[in-house]
């Protein structure tokens, strides 16, 4: 599983679902447009401390960004059959 995949559909996911768009939460946030972009990406690896500043923008717990969701699972499952 790719952490940071799994990171940026969950951040994208609940930013969408708060009525966020990437500049609104760039605003709120104080990280760059283009940050955001590419933590959706998954092509960031967020800190523990950003994680958290991300969700506390938000309003969820930071656990919200990475636990597993269904494509995780699915790749999981793909990956476990293999051995």
């Amino acid at each position: 599983m790719d952490m940071r995949k799994l990171v940026g559909r969950n951040f994208g996911r609940l930013r969408k679902q708060k009525g966020f768009t990437q500049e609104k939460f760039a605003e709120a946030s104080g990280f760059t447009q283009q940050y955001i972009s590419g933590l959706e990406n998954g092509r960031r690896n967020p800190t523990i401390v950003t994680l958290f500043e991300l969700a506390t923008t938000l309003g969820v717990s930071h656990i919200d960004l990475v636990l597993p969701d269904d494509e995780s699972r699915s790749e999981r499952s793909k990956s476990s059959k293999k051995k």
